[in-house]
This record gives C-alpha cells, sequence and structure tokens, in this order.
C-alpha cells in the first residue's frame, strides 16, 4: 500500500477508534470534590480506612528516604483493578480526563521509608504494601491514617510516569485477606541468588506484562537478597523496560532482517506516532516532537521543540538525556513486534506530540500506542530515504529540520525537493 493511501486510511480508523482530548477538560474538579464525600463515606471511626488496593507506589523524592504508599482507589472495591495503569486503559481508549480521574480517585496512604534492607519486611506497613505488590489481584487491607488526604494536583517530571492522586500519611496496614500470589513469583522471591535482571526477564518470559513486574520490582521483591531495595516507581519502569527491551534485543540480533521498508502510525492521547522499519541489522532512534502548548512544551511562543536518542546494534553505553523513558518504553514495542515475527530491522520512531496532550498521564500511553501501531495495515517504500520523506510530509517540523537532530535521518542524501 502506498504511503499516502495508507494514511488515508489510517486516519478515518483512528478517527472512529479513539476518542482524544481535543480541549482541556476541567471536569477533574469534579472528582476532587466527589472523592472527599466517598473518603468521608468509608472511614471507619476518625481514622482507620478499609479498603481493596490495587497496585502500590514509591516517591523519589528525599531518596534513599521515600514515601512508599498504598493505592486505593476510594469508594470503588468493586471495580478496583479498573484503577491500575496497565494496557486496559488503552484498550478502553481512555482519555487524559479519564485518566485524571481515576488517579484523582486513588488515596495514596504512605509513610516514609529507608529504601535499603528491606528484603526481610514482611511485618507492618512494608510488608503489607509488598504483599499487595506481589498478588495478582487487588487485596483488601485496613490502613490507619494520621491524617485526611492531601489533595494536589501539581505535577512535574516525577509525575510523568504515574502521576498520583490524594495523599495521607499513614501509620499502620494490615491485610484483611491472604493475598494470592502467582508460582513465578513466589520462586523469585524464594531464590535469593538470583539477580535483579534474570529474575525480572524470567517474569517476563512466563506471560508477565511489564506493568506487574514493575511493580514486584518497585516494592524490594526481586534481586540477591543483600541487593533487595524500594525502587520508585518512575525508575522500576524505566528499569524494567529497558531490562526486557535488552533481553529482546539479544533475542533477534542472529534474526534475517525485514525484507522491505515498512512504515506503521497510531494516535493516542494527542500524540502521533510514526515508525519506519528498514531491512539490515537493528538500530533504534526515538525522535520526539512537543508542540508549543502541550504539557512538556507549555509555552506557546517556543516553538516546535526536538529531543533525541540512538543505539546501535549493541545498545547505548551511555544515559538516555534526552527523551528518558520514553526511550524505552517505544522501543520495547518495536522489539517486541520483531521478536514476534523473528525478524530484525532497523526502527526510527517519530512521536509528534501535539497541543491536545495538555496533561501528564505516564509512558504507558506511549508503549501501548507503539505496540498497537503494528496491528493494523502498514505502508510500504522502496527505500528509507523515501518512507521519511514521505512521512515528513505529515511531520510539523521540515526534513532537513528533522536530519539535524536525528541520528538516522542525517545519513540520508539531501535533494532539491527537501527544501521546497
Amino acid at each position: 500500500m502506498k504511503l499516502d493511501e495508507y494514511v488515508d486510511l489510517e486516519r478515518n480508523e483512528r478517527a472512529e477508534r479513539r476518542r482524544l482530548a481535543a480541549d482541556k477538560s476541567y471536569d477533574i474538579l469534579d472528582h476532587l470534590e466527589t472523592f472527599q464525600d466517598r473518603f468521608e463515606e468509608t472511614i471507619q471511626g476518625d481514622s482507620l480506612y478499609g479498603g481493596v488496593s490495587p497496585s502500590i507506589f514509591v516517591g523519589t523524592s528525599n531518596y534513599p528516604r521515600v514515601s512508599t504508599g498504598l493505592l486505593s482507589p476510594v469508594g470503588h472495591d468493586e471495580d478496583a483493578e479498573r484503577f491500575e495503569t496497565s494496557g486496559a486503559w488503552y484498550d478502553e481508549g481512555v482519555s487524559i480526563s479519564d485518566v485524571f480521574a481515576r488517579r484523582t480517585s486513588l488515596l495514596n496512604s504512605n509513610t516514609a521509608q529507608e529504601v535499603t534492607n528491606v528484603a526481610d519486611s514482611w511485618d507492618g506497613f512494608l510488608g503489607t504494601q509488598r504483599e499487595v505488590a506481589i498478588a495478582d489481584r487487588p487485596v483488601t487491607v485496613e490502613i490507619g491514617l494520621d491524617e485526611r488526604p492531601e489533595v494536589d494536583l501539581d505535577v512535574g517530571v516525577e509525575d510523568v510516569a504515574t502521576p498520583v492522586g490524594p495523599r495521607a500519611r499513614a501509620r499502620s496496614a494490615e491485610l484483611a485477606e491472604n493475598p494470592h500470589v502467582p508460582r513465578p513469583v513466589k520462586k523469585t522471591l524464594e531464590d535469593d541468588d538470583w539477580n535483579a535482571e534474570g529474575a525480572i526477564n524470567y517474569l517476563y518470559r512466563r506471560g508477565f506484562d511489564v506493568y506487574e513486574v514493575n511493580t514486584i520490582l518497585s516494592a524490594g521483591a526481586l534481586g540477591q537478597t543483600d541487593q533487595r531495595r524500594l525502587v520508585p516507581t518512575r525508575w522500576s519502569i524505566t528499569a524494567v523496560d529497558d531490562t526486557v527491551g535488552q533481553y529482546l534485543r539479544g533475542r533477534i540480533r542472529t534474526n534475517p532482517g525485514i525484507d522491505r521498508v515498512e512504515v506503521h502510525r497510531n494516535e493516542f492521547l494527542g500524540n502521533a506516532f510514526w515508525v519506519i522499519l528498514a531491512p539490515g541489522e537493528w538500530e533504534y532512534e526515538l525522535v520526539e516532537m512537543k508542540a508549543p502548548g502541550s504539557v512538556w512544551n507549555p509555552d506557546p511562543e517556543a516553538g516546535m521543540y526536538l529531543a533525541a536518542d540512538w543505539e546501535g546494534q549493541e545498545g547505548r553505553t551511555g544515559y538516555v538525556a534526552e527523551t528518558a523513558g520514553a526511550y524505552h518504553a517505544a522501543r520495547l514495542g518495536v522489539l517486541e513486534h520483531l521478536d514476534d515475527r523473528g525478524r530484525q530491522a532497523k526502527a526510527l520512531v517519530l512521536r509528534h506530540v501535539s497541543e491536545d496532550y495538555w496533561g501528564p498521564v505516564g509512558v504507558w500511553q506511549l508503549r501501548e500506542a507503539v505496540r498497537d501501531a503494528f496491528d493494523d495495515e502498514r505502508a510500504t517504500a522502496e527505500t528509507f530515504g523515501g518512507a521519511l520523506r514521505g512521512v515528513a510530509e505529515h511531520l510539523p517540523v521540515s526534513l532537513p529540520t528533522l536530519r539535524r537532530k536525528s541520528t538516522m535521518a542525517a545519513g540520508l542524501q539531501t535533494t532539491f525537493g527537501d527544501f521546497g
């Protein structure tokens, strides 16, 4: 299929399948008010909260003494799983407002904790938190609170991975039921000599998605005994994406290459993704184009902001400086697709963050959008350069501008037509 035909087909299908946030929504204020009402209805006495907790959260501030907490969707015990970040949110077609509504329904009952020396902590608040993290379904808990929830929706860089809702300081937490722990998770807990990387890949191979694995890692439940520690949620998400990505890169490196250039596209929550796959050994780059007025480039007069990171067949030796967790999340989706096909390829992912992306929902949306980009019709091109020139017609920056930023695009020969 030619690229222009593919774009028209893809655009029509996406319009029917995805609900994108076209304008900023202030419905979130209503959710904040109803949260307070639900909390007052569920509190027992003046300090005991009983509810279902589907997940945990570990912060980064004041590391190595961090805020670590249980997340509970107040007033939503019967459908608590819907409030846990997962690929199901993408399948639902959630909006940015939907994500914020769910986040503001999650009470983060937290306490301060040193990240080290947690391997044998199975009692008290930390033990309850770990039981919630390793369970395969939400767990009923009783939490003793020292204060009423604090509502604060100011978001910063630390909220990119998973923005959280109201917080309350907790003095205790106890299980109200025996959680069910999958056998593979028990195996990783019992093996004291298994390093975290091996345990992560073992769970992934056993069918656990990265969402489940990063929660277990965050709770300090993976790795050799003397190395186990609490891992801030934002860090654990990227660590698992990176670890699994390295594992998959190793799996595909001896595979034959794809036999022609492919173009895949997807849109979700004000983000448009183009994935160009070309024959050859593994090579990967993420280029992000962030529109003025979007969440990470809020000044409407700032102009388009570009960021890029690249790796060759052997991977990277340095920190991903410009695209951070987005780099690893997008790479995972590409590598999973190639591994499923038994192939390898050069992969360029182009992400356009439009002004419609008005609130940070987390890197899960990027991971799932790239994963899904390969599920529908694709376009083909004769050459990588031809594909990129065709895609550039639909980007918010010119091909010469892209070439100055992108390692992979920089290798293309310039033509007079590029400056038209």
